[in-house]
């Protein structure tokens, strides 16, 4: 947790100065992208909210979704923007980050191996990524998934 609160502040030091809010939809990271938001002081100030939604039964009772958008599946770029739209939505926030993978020790059922993730974040634009780490260590990539998130977000803020 250590390593992404030094990520974290970046990306707070600008919603803050900006007066702009955030949400988190994760899902492989297991709230680390969250934690690492909510471990600053004055947090309230840019977190609105966000959730682990880790399997079907989450997504249709936090992200309201009953069914996926024809041809898509989780753990996609595709998938992380739709879920980063639906929170942002959902929360009235001015920027959402949504996380979905598979970390380890094995891949996931969609055929995607240990250490895939795909993040997307949005707010005045929208940008999606897929990191894989070649690994199967599931803490790891919990922490790398994570670090790339708040760093996908911290450059978007500074662009915008």
């Amino acid at each position: 947790m250590q390593d992404l609160i030094p990520r974290a502040e970046k990306a707070a030091a600008l919603l803050k100065s900006r007066h702009e809010t955030i949400c988190v939809a994760e899902s492989s990271t297991g709230g680390l992208i969250s934690a690492a938001l909510l471990a600053l002081p004055g947090a309230s100030a840019y977190f609105l909210g966000g959730a682990v939604v880790y399997t079907h039964t989450a997504r249709r009772a936090l992200m309201d979704m009953q069914e996926m958008p024809s041809g898509m599946r989780a753990s996609t770029e595709a998938y992380a923007l739709h879920a980063a739209r639906l929170a942002r939505q959902r929360f009235s926030a001015n920027w959402a980050i949504a996380e979905t993978g598979a970390t380890g020790p094995t891949g996931n059922r969609y055929g995607d191996a240990a250490g895939h993730s795909c993040i997307a974040v949005i707010g005045l634009s929208e940008r999606a990524i897929t990191i894989e780490t070649g690994s199967s260590d599931r803490v790891a990539n919990m922490r790398a998934f994570s670090a790339a998130a708040l760093d996908l977000l911290e450059k978007m803020l500074a662009a915008a």
